[in-house]
């Protein structure tokens, strides 16, 4: 459960930001007590969820680190545009 809030906070962050919400896609794999989220749009998106000098996606990784440690674990945030 613990992850799947990270999961969905993610997906709803990304979604409110991009052109095409239906393309954004997150994969999660566990590593001990690391939580790592690969986030997915569409390559017209990918400006938007990284924003300039990388600002929008470490906003995000903030948000997922607070939420996070509330949870007790470690999270990390890839962007990932698929071809």
């Amino acid at each position: 459960m613990k992850s799947d809030n990270l999961v969905g906070l993610l997906e709803y962050l990304a979604q409110n930001l991009v052109d095409y919400p239906e393309d954004v896609f997150v994969d999660r794999y566990e590593s001990g007590r690391t939580v790592h989220l690969e986030l997915q749009v569409s390559p017209d998106d990918i400006g938007r969820v990284i924003g300039k000098q990388g600002r929008v996606a470490n906003a995000m990784r903030s948000l997922l680190r607070v939420v996070a440690a509330r949870n007790g674990t470690q999270v990390a945030m890839d962007v990932i545009d698929f071809d």
